[in-house]
């Protein structure tokens, strides 16, 4: 069984470079045709209810799984869901938080999920390798909307639907991105302390105190007629933040009846402000790039914009030091 899963895992690499260098260079962009790019995979699916919703949704997420994995938490109730916001070409990224942090084997007796969220991309072929991936390592969840960046509001709200669908029991979820690094004990042992009761209504990172940027040229652009507030209410860095499993379920159907915004860190803030629940400030979470020492990052929970290579780098290092004082 090892064999035949290395051999699929070196033929998903290989494909995965000449595929992307095959778009790179020689294939121009095409548009999506309304084709099903999945046909075959068979989802298994559940009836999801969220209580009884009295008002028709402005926002029902009617999207289905192109890809899912339905049955992650059936034998053992993880105790911390990982949902990692990725795009199709980020396989190198992908597989570093595998072979790293990701690895849901590295904490014997705490069982972890990790799961890397995506919609469709309009090039099939890309669907079509992320699909080869996804049968491989089982740890690939898709949507049918368009990935991009307009609609990473969509990609965490279907990993909030996926979390209250498929492994509501669990005790605690991450959301971050492909380009983080987690450190791993610090977030188990230091934040979440397995040996202590859950929480519930439980929502912490770094916390942004802003209002709407108004300049178009602005990556963060928030237009007035969207969202004519001077403020945003709290809310978490999107590049990681943890919250207690409860709060996947109030959040999707909290979403359901509100207006969607396409700066997915601030929706999700709009969304707690309407549950009641105030995100709390930890330090930990560093959302900008931080040069590494072995100290420095003994000290944090999240680091942003690492490389596939840094990862591993900055993984072996701190792995094969432990035994080493600050």
């Amino acid at each position: 069984m090892a064999s035949k899963v290395s051999c699929l895992y070196v033929l998903t690499v290989v494909c995965w470079a000449s595929a992307l260098w095959y778009l790179s260079i020689t294939r121009p962009t095409s548009s999506y045709t309304g084709s099903k790019p999945f046909s075959h995979i068979t989802v298994a699916r559940k009836n999801f209810t969220f209580g009884n919703i009295r008002t028709r949704p402005i926002n029902p997420h009617s999207f289905e799984f192109l890809i899912n994995e339905p049955n992650k938490c059936e034998k053992n109730i993880p105790f911390l869901v990982i949902l990692i916001s990725t795009t199709h070409k980020e396989f190198d990224a992908r597989q570093a938080i595998r072979e790293t942090w990701g690895d849901e084997n590295n904490f014997k007796g705490i069982k972890i999920a990790t799961l890397f969220l995506l919609g469709k991309n309009a090039d099939p072929v890309l669907n079509q390798m992320v699909e080869q991936e996804s049968q491989i390592f089982h740890d690939i969840i898709v949507e049918d909307f368009i990935d991009s960046y307009h609609n990473l509001t969509l990609k965490t709200l279907m990993g909030m639907r996926w979390v209250a669908t498929f492994c509501s029991k669990a005790k605690y979820v991450m959301k971050t991105d492909s380009d983080i690094f987690v450190n791993m004990d610090n977030l188990i042992y230091k934040l979440l302390k397995p040996s202590t009761k859950p929480r519930r209504r439980y929502f912490t990172g770094y916390v942004i105190n802003g209002g709407p940027i108004r300049d178009v040229r602005s990556k963060w652009y928030m237009p007035r007629d969207l969202y004519p507030d001077s403020n945003y209410p709290p809310f978490c860095s999107g590049t990681g933040y943890i919250f207690s499993a409860d709060v996947a379920e109030l959040i999707y159907k909290t979403s359901l009846h509100t207006r969607l915004l396409h700066l997915e860190d601030v929706y999700v803030g709009l969304c707690l402000r309407k549950l009641g629940i105030h995100p709390f400030q930890n330090s930990g979470f560093n959302h900008w790039k931080m040069a590494y020492s072995l100290c420095r990052y003994r000290r944090v929970i999240t680091v942003h914009q690492i490389s596939p290579e840094e990862m591993h780098r900055i993984w072996n290092d701190m792995s094969s030091k432990k035994h080493l004082r600050c």
